[in-house]
């Protein structure tokens, strides 16, 4: 399957007030692997920079002056993003935007929906990771992938890093995945870059204290059940065939 795992830049936080694109960074993995066909451009806004959004970026108001207007951009973009499904971290916010732009251009461009399926890896981390931060950097961070290098926010370094966090999170489906042969099945270098993406699952193991807060669950189930719950016999079973 073709994926697409894209990120943006703007000018500020709300599209319905008039914010414009000022960046697409995007990249191809086929077969959950980097393809190393991407797609990157600055945009000319056509207004001004918010604060916040130069302090996010560093991106400055001059820089984009003789780049080209998303409308210059338009048909390659939506070419190179055709019958793909976009992996995008708080999809709502970039496909809302992206949308406001092909609606200024003209009905014929309909909406995203109309060229691609979107897959939001911010509600996926937030199912596989409840009451638990799930911005970019702290998924960097829990999953083991570098992001050192990232001081300011870009597509395309996002999108990278987007690429590598979302192979991570899914990495228990590999085992289904007969697009990878056997000298691939350990690691693969991300053709964009220095971004190593792991093939096999991360372990991560309980804290101190999540280990504390099963065992008090597996108390309040003794008590529920009058007596010992199934998940005490099995750790007991597991204990005696260990021993």
């Amino acid at each position: 399957m073709r994926q697409i795992v894209l990120d943006t830049e703007t000018t500020g936080l709300e599209a319905h007030l008039g914010h414009r694109l000022i960046e697409i960074g995007a990249v191809e993995l086929v077969g959950r692997r980097p393809s190393g066909n991407h797609f990157h451009t600055y945009l000319n806004p056509e207004r001004a920079i918010d604060e916040g959004a130069r302090e996010v970026t560093g991106i400055q108001d001059v820089f984009l002056l003789d780049k080209p207007y998303f409308r210059d951009k338009v048909d390659e973009f939506l070419a190179y993003i055709k019958g793909a499904e976009l992996i995008i971290h708080n999809a709502a916010f970039d496909v809302g935007f992206i949308n406001a732009e092909l609606a200024r251009l003209g009905p014929q461009y309909g909406t995203i929906d109309d060229h691609a399926t979107v897959l939001d890896t911010l509600k996926l981390a937030r199912t596989m990771y409840p009451g638990q931060r799930n911005s970019l950097d702290a998924l960097c961070k829990r999953l083991g992938v570098d992001n050192r290098h990232r001081d300011l926010h870009g597509g395309l370094l996002d999108a990278q890093l987007l690429a590598d966090v979302y192979i991570a999170m899914t990495s228990g489906q590999v085992g289904l995945d007969f697009a990878f042969d056997a000298a691939t099945e350990n690691s693969a270098v991300n053709a964009l870059g220095d971004i190593v993406i792991s093939r096999r699952p991360i372990v991560l193991h309980a804290t101190e204290e999540e280990l504390a807060m099963h065992a008090k669950r597996l108390d309040g189930l003794d008590k529920a059940a009058g007596g010992q719950s199934i998940w005490r016999k099995l750790d007991a079973e597991q204990a005696e065939t260990v021993h």
